[in-house]
């Protein structure tokens, strides 16, 4: 299993209408797309309603910023694929 330390990767996206770009780490890439595809959503879809909430706090951290914290604040459901003992 690779590591999962990479320089963060800067892609576009669009929040209501307005492009922009974020960097996040390839491990939240692959984490924020997952968490769009669970939720029957685009990642724009999903990077606009957490930019949403982030604007509404008091003091918003960035969008990067947010985007991890969003996604670490998740429930994660496992999924255990070690054999049965016994």
């Amino acid at each position: 299993m690779p590591l999962p330390y990479h320089p963060p990767v800067k892609r576009s996206v669009e929040i209501a209408g307005h492009k922009t770009s974020i960097s996040l780490e390839p491990l939240f890439w692959d984490m924020l797309r997952d968490a769009a595809t669970r939720e029957g959503v685009s990642v724009n879809a999903l990077v606009a309603r957490i930019d949403a909430e982030r604007i509404a706090c008091d003091t918003p951290p960035g969008l990067a910023g947010a985007v991890r914290i969003w996604l670490v604040t998740q429930p994660f459901v496992a999924v255990d694929t070690r054999p049965a003992l016994g």
